[in-house]
Order: C-alpha cells, then sequence, then structure tokens
C-alpha cells in the first residue's frame, strides 16, 4: 500500500469506525451467553460428574460386590469390601472412593453390570479439604437418591448407544 493509502486510512480512521460497525451489528442481536450461578446449559447424557451408588425401585443397594469397577480402575481410587448375607448373596460393606484420584474415565460404570455405580450429571461439587472429597458409601447411596431422576433420564436417553 502507497504512503498516501495509508495515510489517508489513519487520517480517516478507517480500522476504529468498522470496529465500531461490527460492534453496533452484534448490539441488537440477542445475548449468546448464560448467567452461570443462575442459568445452567444443556448436559450431554454421557458427561460424567460426580459418582452415585443406584438402589433398585424398592429401596435395595444395586451393588452386588462383584468388584469388577474397583478392578478397572485406572487411578486405583475405589476400595471394596464384601461380606455375604443371610440369603446367601454378596453386599459390600465397604465401598470407598477416592475423588482426588479419580480421573472421571467411566470405566467403572461401564464395567458395572447392574448399574449401581454411575457418573451423574452433578458437576459443582468443590470441597476446601482433601477429607470432603473421599466418598464412602453412605455419601454416594445419597448421591444417587438425591440425582436418581437426573441419572435414570441420562441411562435412558444414552440406552441406544451402548
Amino acid at each position: 500500500m502507497s504512503l498516501l493509502g495509508r495515510s489517508t486510512r489513519s487520517l480517516l480512521l478507517v480500522e476504529l469506525i468498522s470496529g465500531m460497525a461490527l460492534t453496533l451489528k452484534y448490539f441488537f442481536k440477542p445475548n449468546v451467553t448464560i448467567n452461570y450461578p443462575f442459568e445452567k446449559g444443556p448436559i450431554s447424557p454421557r458427561f460424567r460428574g460426580e459418582h452415585a451408588l443406584r438402589r433398585y425401585p424398592n429401596g435395595e443397594e444395586r451393588c452386588i460386590a462383584c468388584k469388577l469397577c474397583e478392578a478397572v480402575c485406572p487411578a486405583q481410587a475405589i476400595t471394596i469390601e464384601a461380606e455375604p448375607r443371610d440369603d446367601g448373596s454378596r453386599r459390600t460393606t465397604r465401598y470407598d472412593i477416592d475423588m482426588t484420584k479419580c480421573i472421571y474415565c467411566g470405566f467403572c460404570e461401564e464395567a458395572c453390570p447392574v448399574d449401581a455405580i454411575v457418573e451423574g450429571p452433578n458437576f459443582e461439587f468443590a470441597a476446601e479439604t482433601r477429607e470432603e472429597l473421599l466418598y464412602n458409601k453412605e455419601k454416594l447411596l445419597a448421591n444417587g437418591d438425591r440425582w436418581e431422576s437426573e441419572i435414570g433420564s441420562r441411562l435412558s436417553a444414552d440406552a441406544p448407544y451402548r
């Protein structure tokens, strides 16, 4: 570009005016952002968030203590202890997940034959101390009870692709 052309563009503030025109173009369009703490965007059915242990509709916990999730966990974040019950079935006495080790790979969810352990839709579970991120069986069952409707709808939406 010649010296005269550059001087003319600089004198007429062409870049500034084109920038203002672009701003004016988007000024009257609807907002594309959301007000996060008060509005939440859509979450994929395959989103992997906070872990939860599910129950059957009759209230009995689903986990049959097969320990497949513990075996498949690459981070070794899951610890399970089990004992047989009076009716001969095995149930867990201890089910712990160290969420500071968890890499949210979803292998535990895929390995479970009865859909007992799932990764739910909750992504807002920050903690101030490390001890708060050591989940025991009671906390995992409470998460399952709290998020059961969302977890069930997510699993049914994802069922055709499994």
